[in-house]
């Protein structure tokens, strides 16, 4: 997993990547709070969630190509914090061209990678 330590406080930094998700019209496909639902269990987990989103075109191309990857897709970027401040982190989708036939499409991977950490640079810089 590729992490990167927020100079921003956890909202802030949540805020941040939100934002530029929005800017690049980017579809967020879900939400998922860890630690809310770790609090409806009666448990305490310091703030934590996954932000699903992505671009159907480019998503839909290697599913086209080899429909196990949908498993891998949409993009997810982990957000978290620890007694230090916010982090976020995510996979680096070119690693999937090594688990699934789409060798036609490793621009697409690579151009994914490229979001990945120009998101994470935005929130967290």
């Amino acid at each position: 997993m590729l992490v990167s330590r927020s100079r921003f406080d956890y909202a802030e930094t949540v805020r941040r990547l939100l934002s530029g998700i929005e800017r690049r019209w980017l579809t967020l496909f879900g939400r998922i709070d860890h630690a809310a639902a770790a609090r409806e269990a009666g448990l305490e987990l310091a703030s934590e969630e996954v932000f699903v989103f992505g671009n159907p075109k480019a998503g839909t191309v290697l599913m086209q190509t080899d429909p196990r990857i949908g498993i891998e897709l949409p993009l997810r970027i982990l957000a978290w914090e620890d007694a230090d401040g916010a982090l976020l982190g995510y996979h680096d989708p070119r690693e999937l061209a090594e688990r699934y036939s789409v060798e036609p499409h490793v621009a697409t991977l690579q151009a994914m990678a490229g979001l990945l950490a120009e998101l994470t640079s935005e929130a967290t810089e």
